[in-house]
């Protein structure tokens, strides 16, 4: 199994030398999710004995049901500060014609719908197993009817661009966008904007809406409600996941879901969703 620490700011499997058992996880997650690429928490798992297999046995029954109407819930009830929308013509002046834009649509179309997912179900998980949290008191059930929500499908999402392969100053800018709305953990950058990299212009339109939001701490207070909004919706369908306590070590699995959930999923599930009211359709 070869593991990525080029492209990755985390150990991870790669999915293309992926075998056996970690191989068929990783098509199950492409088929359950509807999606062409495994996200980085899974490949990061897929480094810990037995977490990859004791988190995702964990959380399929969620995604296929328990945590659909949650999720939706979130979606619409996360509270975005007002932002002012971009223009098509400010696009079109940055040289994004309506091909790219319909490739940066599917981009935030794809990570809006998987973020709130696992913000649900690895809450979920946390809730479920991991003894350092406090419980939590329920409260009024986060849910939504999902009849008018439409999935985004199964998209083609560009090549995730490496870091160290970005010019320079193209990754400033993504490691700076990657701190707007983070507290504590800015070491996972957000595989959204390696995506979003192969169109730089489009990324100074999204830094010139953020950073104001950050200098005034409405990022760090959409996060922080993000959060809860996923302590909450975790803590109701923990309930729903069938597995017990894994045989391998615990704690490397409660750490990386720990880390993952709490920094780049809650935060990007905001902010990604911020960007998307902001962008044209």
């Amino acid at each position: 199994m070869a593991y990525s620490f080029h492209s990755d700011p985390v150990a991870a499997a790669t999915e293309h030398s992926a075998t056996g058992k970690i191989a068929e996880i990783f098509e199950d997650i492409r088929q359950t999710l509807d999606v062409e690429v495994v996200n980085l928490i899974w490949r990061h798992l897929a480094t810990i004995p037995g977490g990859l297999e004791w988190v995702w046995t964990s959380l399929k029954p969620l995604y296929q049901g328990a945590a659909v109407g949650p999720a939706a819930y979130i979606r619409t009830h996360l509270p975005l500060p007002p932002v002012p929308a971009i223009s098509r013509d400010a696009l079109r002046a940055a040289g994004i014609d309506n091909g790219a834009l319909t490739a940066i649509g599917e981009v935030l179309d794809s990570y809006q719908h998987t973020n709130a997912l696992a913000l649900v179900c690895l809450s979920a998980f946390l809730a479920r197993f991991d003894r350092a949290m406090p419980p939590l008191e329920t409260g009024e059930r986060l849910t939504e009817s999902v009849s008018a929500y439409m999935a985004p499908g199964r998209a083609a999402l560009p090549q995730l661009i490496p870091l160290a392969e970005m010019p320079g100053a193209l990754a400033s800018l993504v490691h700076e966008l990657n701190g707007f709305g983070e507290d504590k953990d800015p070491a996972l950058t957000a595989s959204m904007y390696r995506h979003l990299a192969h169109w730089p212009a489009y990324l100074v339109m999204v830094r010139t809406i953020l950073a104001p939001l950050h200098e005034s701490g409405e990022l760090a207070s959409l996060v922080a409600a993000t959060r809860r909004l996923g302590d909450q919706a975790g803590a109701q369908a923990a309930g729903a996941i069938p597995t017990l306590m894994s045989r391998q070590p615990i704690e490397p699995a409660l750490t990386a879901v720990r880390r993952f959930v709490r920094h780049p999923i809650a935060r990007m599930t905001g902010i990604c969703s911020l960007i998307r009211h902001a962008t044209p359709t």
